[in-house]
């Protein structure tokens, strides 16, 4: 698996520096690596290749998790050392903020498809990340709660997956694709800490909001009319009914409650509902939402940002006030 994995590596490289550099980079295995220890040789594979005349060692990082820039230095500092050849470190993945920390450190790197970085060649040559950045029109439900917990409640500076995710409900891997996403969309940065990636905003609440702007969604997956309020319990009140209470707004003449997806199936396995047109005099509004409306509720009604971006969209003027005025008492 570690030789696949290895050779994967290297052919993605070849067609990159090809790519890029119009010139073809033939790779060779390299048998120095029996004399090195253990720990660098269980870590890397190693290749040797001439690129622009330059007789490189490739120091393939194979391990998931990624390590601190000064650990690679020390290890392409050991290489050097020992070799007649000019290490380059190959990893797949680096995060924005170690390429920026191994820039400064001038530790000569490539990640194939992002920036290759050989200061020896004055080579310093950087693209738009492939990841999500260029696929990512809107945040999955998972990051936005992560925007929203971060705007909302007092988060700690740095937030790792491991700790954050039982907080909002979601695996460990869940966090690290939201992290992933905005580190992509440069809300926030990830840096590695020990072996684990973790999140850091560097702007003031009311900056991340306006940045995270063009990425988030109504929470609202879908909108029903039904019979019988009382028998969904203690559900959050949302929609008109909600704003109603953070502004002058008149409350609206049915009441509009927020369940989560999971919330809503039981209800509809439990019992029996009946669906109403919205203008019945009976009918109650349910909003049922991509993630838990009660993670951020206060005295059970949806948080402030939430129920603005569930209402965005709504172009009655007296709808636009009245969230413009909620806005406004917002405490950033």
């Amino acid at each position: 698996m570690k030789e696949g994995r290895a050779k994967r590596e290297i052919s993605e490289l070849e067609r990159y520096v090809h790519e890029i550099l119009s010139v073809s980079l033939k790779t060779t295995p390299w048998s120095g690596a029996e004399r090195l220890p253990h720990f660098l040789r269980e870590r890397y594979e190693f290749a040797q290749a001439n690129l622009l005349g330059l007789h490189a060692l490739l120091v393939v990082d194979i391990d998931p998790v990624e390590q601190p820039p000064a650990i690679v230095r020390k290890h392409l500092d050991m290489l050097q050392t020992k070799q007649h050849l000019d290490p380059i470190y190959v990893r797949a993945q680096i995060t924005a903020y170690n390429r920026k920390r191994l820039v400064e450190q001038r530790v000569p790197f490539i990640v194939p498809g992002n920036q290759m970085y050989l200061p020896m060649l004055a080579v310093d040559l950087r693209e738009n990340f492939r990841r999500i950045r260029k696929e990512i029109t809107t945040f999955s439900p998972s990051t936005q709660v992560v925007v929203l917990y971060v705007l909302l409640r007092d988060s700690p500076p740095v937030l790792n997956p491991t700790e954050t995710a039982p907080l909002l409900a979601y695996s460990t891997m869940t966090m690290t694709r939201a992290f992933d996403e905005l580190e992509s969309a440069n809300i926030a940065e990830v840096a590695v800490r020990g072996r684990e990636r973790c999140l850091q905003f560097n702007e003031s609440r009311r900056e991340i909001w306006e940045k995270a702007q063009p990425f988030l969604r109504s929470p609202v997956s879908k909108r029903i009319f039904i019979r019988r309020a009382e028998s969904i319990g203690s559900a959050i009140r949302a929609g008109l009914t909600a704003l109603a209470h953070y502004s002058m707004l008149a409350a609206p003449p049915y009441t509009t409650y927020a369940l989560s997806r999971e919330t809503w199936k039981e209800l509809r396995t439990r019992q029996r509902i009946i669906e109403l047109p919205d203008q019945d005099p009976d009918a109650s509004e349910i909003q049922v939402w991509w993630y838990p409306p009660a993670l951020f509720a206060e005295h059970g009604i949806v948080d402030r940002l939430s129920l603005y971006l569930s209402l965005k969209a709504d172009h009655d003027e007296r709808t636009e006030s009245a969230l413009e005025e909620m806005m406004e008492k917002f405490k950033w």
